[in-house]
């Protein structure tokens, strides 16, 4: 019989919402206990739900981990006789009509917002196909005999897998088949290569030789525990094949289908805050979905120096939007902590995030007290206007060695490839959202639930119909706005874009803006080196206080060589890390030493080799 396993207090909490498990035809004396050790694993806040179950019959051990009240908190779902189960996480957008029928009819699943799935497996054939948003999951089918597993067509709730002569392994995250497999902990390096290249590994590979992700869309059927078939049940050409809408009817629709689904991810039992920025991707929501007030609350993130554009502005759009606004400041206490997050978030997204993204999850602990969902503007302008955020980066000449260095060049080749072959949108919704903002999302979704509107299906869908266009002229979304929201459409960006104020005045504040933007970067990462050393000649001027802190909150340059020199020290000096493979020590001791003098700009690759080097110690060093 299936086994359904422990709450929280039986001691099974996971790190990531996701489902971890295997398939096999071992007996469940071996099995059950390689579950027990994958759950186990990914234990971490007190505040996770889970469990495990079992159907020994079809091969299937089965651990999951979701937030509390959220969509998927209650796994498994079963259809009336029992003989479909499902195991679902993530969130599922398309049939909110047809969860509340099922409620209505049957009252064992009152309180279960997902127990509609199991029936629209049954009753649509193309499931997973008419599932709308980011998720995976399990069914298990005794009528046909088969188990399948399937993620999202954008392959944004990831699945790591292995398949070995005992098992299929799959998991959330591969920290949970490394508990059982340790024999992988080995890197791949042409994953390393990838993720040194371009801040995450391409296509479907990981850090690891032998451990692999799902394919976007996939569907793996099994029957009697061996895998019988490995296909996609959606293709993004059929999207891009579409007939083109004109400038006028292309508004409309995009404005239609934003409205129309916006109500569905401010809906469900959590409480949901809006990650207010000074840009236009929140503005939208904010503008087509004004949300009755002091509803819903907004946060923005705050650095140490000064009251940045996202805080101004942030605060005024909320203000007219009749919320609350609070400011999350990312300063001293982060700083103090910085070891702690830094660590943590290179564990917990392995090798999904550069190190310096540990203050999202500083951040995301912060927004978890305001609001346990948080609904976001990401992937809107990399949809509408094609904004890439992610692309090969150069590090100091000779800090890598010849060999290693061969694997970074090519991922530079393979980027290419994929860029010069790839439509616009697909790059966007379909290669640069599931393996660069992947990440991100996971460290993000560790203390929240994350929404973004922008990778809806019929958003999305809507999006590559747009007009050919030049879009460095008219942007869509200051319609939008505009059209949506009078007092909201008054209001500037970040930017100068946009506003109430004359041409003339918006051109100037344009360019001015614009200015402090570009000087800001040069001034902290894009620092060239005769600069550096100009301005450690005058650092008794104190020039930054020019610059920084206008546009952004996290200033590592000065980081790296103040408040933090002594970590950055004690990691990149260290003998064990100046004797990995793909280092030169010499060089690496320079890079350090200028850099922490002052007079050299290395922040990205302290970035990088601190990555590198928190990898190895987490997942490669404990074999």
């Amino acid at each position: 019989m299936p086994h359904r396993g422990a709450s929280p207090s039986g001691g099974i909490n996971f790190n990531m919402p996701g489902i971890v498990g295997l398939i096999t035809k071992m007996p469940r004396a071996w099995a059950e206990p390689q579950v027990q050790r994958m759950a186990a694993s990914l234990r971490h806040e007190p505040f996770y739900r889970g469990g495990t179950w079992i159907d020994e019959s079809s091969g299937v051990y089965i651990g999951w981990t979701a937030l509390p009240n959220s969509f998927a908190e209650e796994m498994p779902v079963f259809n009336e006789s029992g003989d479909v189960a499902l195991i679902f996480s993530g969130e599922e957008f398309s049939r909110q009509r047809a969860a509340d029928e099922l409620k209505e009819r049957s009252q064992s699943v009152a309180g279960n917002r997902s127990s509609y799935l199991a029936r629209l497996y049954e009753e649509d054939r193309t499931f997973p196909k008419c599932l709308n948003g980011m998720f995976h999951g399990l069914v298990r089918d005794r009528n046909r005999g088969t188990v399948t597993l399937f993620n999202d067509r954008f392959g944004m709730h990831r699945i790591y897998y292995h398949q070995s002569s005992e098992a299929f392994y799959f998991a959330a995250e591969a920290k949970a088949i490394l508990a059982v497999r340790p024999e992988l902990r080995t890197p791949s390096l042409q994953g390393l290569g990838e993720f040194v290249a371009c801040s995450c590994v391409l296509e479907n590979r990981t850090i690891f030789r032998d451990i692999h992700v799902l394919p976007a869309a996939s569907v793996l059927a099994f029957r009697n525990s061996v895998l019988e078939n490995k296909g996609t049940y959606f293709d993004p050409l059929e999207w891009e094949q579409q007939s083109s809408l004109d400038a006028e009817s292309y508004y409309h629709e995009l404005r239609d289908v934003l409205s129309g689904s916006l109500p569905k991810y401010f809906a469900g039992a959590e409480r949901v805050g809006v990650a207010i920025t000074g840009g236009l991707d929140t503005r939208v929501i904010m503008a087509l979905h004004p949300p009755t007030k002091a509803t819903v609350p907004c946060y923005t993130f705050a650095g140490m120096y000064r009251e940045c554009q996202d805080v101004e502005i942030g605060r005024k759009v909320a203000q007219a939007c009749g919320q609350t606004h609070q400011v999350i400041t990312v300063g001293d206490e982060y700083l103090k902590r910085f070891p702690h997050y830094a660590e943590r978030s290179i564990y917990l997204t392995e090798g999904g995030v550069d190190v310096y993204r540990a203050s999202d999850l500083f951040v995301s602990e912060r927004a978890r007290e305001i609001a346990p969902a948080k609904v976001v503007g990401t992937y809107g302008s990399e949809i509408i206007r094609h904004a890439v955020m992610f692309k090969p980066m150069r590090l100091a000449e000779d800090l890598l060695r010849p060999d290693f260095l061969t694997h970074v060049k090519q991922a530079g080749e393979t980027y290419k490839q994929v860029r010069s072959g790839t439509h616009p949108v697909t790059f966007a919704a379909f290669r640069q959202s599931p393996w660069y903002h992947h990440g991100i999302l996971a460290l993000e979704q560790t203390q929240l639930t994350v929404r973004s509107p922008y990778l809806d299906n019929n958003f999305v869908r809507t999006v590559f119909r747009a007009p050919t266009q030049d879009l460095s002229k008219d942007d869509i979304r200051l319609r939008l706005v505009g059209n949506g929201s009078s007092p909201l459409g008054k209001i500037r960006s970040d930017r100068g874009l946009g506003g109430n104020s004359s041409p003339l005045t918006r051109a100037i504040s344009h360019a001015l803006l614009e200015f402090t933007f570009k000087a800001e970067y040069a001034y902290d990462y894009g620092m060239p080196q005769w600069v550096a050393r100009t301005d450690h000649w005058l650092s008794n001027l104190h020039l930054e206080k020019l610059f920084l802190g206008r546009h952004k909150f996290l200033h590592y340059r000065l980081w790296y060589r103040g408040v933090l020199a002594k970590y950055v020290r004690d990691i990149l000096l260290d003998s064990r890390t100046l004797a990995r493979p793909y280092i030169e020590p010499k060089i690496l001791e320079a890079v350090v030493n200028g850099h922490l003098r002052g007079d050299r700009n290395y922040t990205t690759e302290i970035h990088k080799m601190l990555t590198l080097e928190l990898l190895h110690r987490h997942f490669f060093d404990a074999k």
